[in-house]
């Protein structure tokens, strides 16, 4: 959790809650997900303490280089951005106007890396037609595949930046995607708890304050709750992390970096 507000330099909205750091290392063992809850007002997503029961892929994290590669071209990702219903080689290429034999090439290296599979096959017109879809709603790739060169939270020293804000989620992505794939290799359901909410604070000394009482909640909730010495205990981590809100377009923001530059320049 980094008590920074952003968007810009913020002034006063940069110290940071000394009780924080109490968290390092904290182990927390959720007894009962299901019982939290928060006002809708506030909450998003009320807690998915969802035990994945989804019988398809929502998202396929990809780790494994080769299918990076795979995805990377443009040609490729329109074909699975249309591929969300079945479809065949010459309805993509009626749709997209690409050549036939185009697309059969690209669905075949997409279904080798297993981003699209066959649906089913049909006589059309004397000749077999393949209709193939995505075999996920969305996909991430995940930073796994850069190896040694992903960022690594361990090895960043300030754990309030926005750096480490961002190696420690990613982090996160890799260690669930991994906890999936085994999961689901072993027909096993994957617990998980995720909860999202958006508040707006009038000052920074109310950001700050908010931050203290949610670091000295968790440490309550933690030690409470870690059963690490029980038999059939099981570890989780939590990982708490808050932003600001993006409220400016990308057009927005290039007009605001570049009188920023200006600025500078005079």
């Amino acid at each position: 959790m980094s008590p920074s507000f952003g968007g810009g330099p913020t002034s006063g909205f940069t110290q940071r809650p000394q009780s924080l750091a109490k968290l390092a290392k904290v182990i927390w063992v959720p007894s009962s997900p299901q019982k939290l809850h928060l006002t809708k007002r506030f909450v998003k997503c009320i807690l998915a303490a969802v035990i994945g029961n989804a019988t398809a892929q929502n998202v396929d994290v990809i780790a494994d280089p080769a299918r990076v590669a795979a995805v990377l071209s443009p040609i490729r990702r329109r074909l699975l951005q249309h591929l969300t219903q079945p479809d065949s080689a010459s309805g993509l290429a009626r749709k997209l106007g690409i050549p036939r034999q185009k697309i059969n090439y690209h669905i075949r290296e997409l279904e080798r890396a297993g981003f699209i599979e066959l649906f089913e096959q049909r006589q059309q017109r004397g000749c077999i037609e393949r209709l193939v879809k995505v075999t996920a709603r969305a996909y991430l790739i995940s930073e796994d595949f850069l190896g040694q060169l992903a960022a690594d939270p361990d090895q960043i020293r300030d754990s309030f930046s926005s750096a480490y804000l961002v190696a420690a989620a990613g982090r996160v992505l890799r260690d669930v995607a991994t906890l999936r794939t085994r999961a689901r290799n072993v027909d096993q359901k994957l617990a998980t708890l995720g909860m999202e909410v958006e508040i707006a604070f009038s000052s920074p000394a109310e950001f700050n304050s908010f931050s203290e009482e949610l670091a000295t909640e968790i440490a309550r909730l933690s030690a409470s709750y870690n059963k690490s010495a029980a038999q059939n205990s099981r570890r989780f981590k939590l990982f708490v992390a808050a932003h600001p809100v993006i409220t400016k377009t990308e057009r927005e923001a290039s007009r605001e970096a570049a009188a920023s530059r200006k600025k500078k320049e005079k």
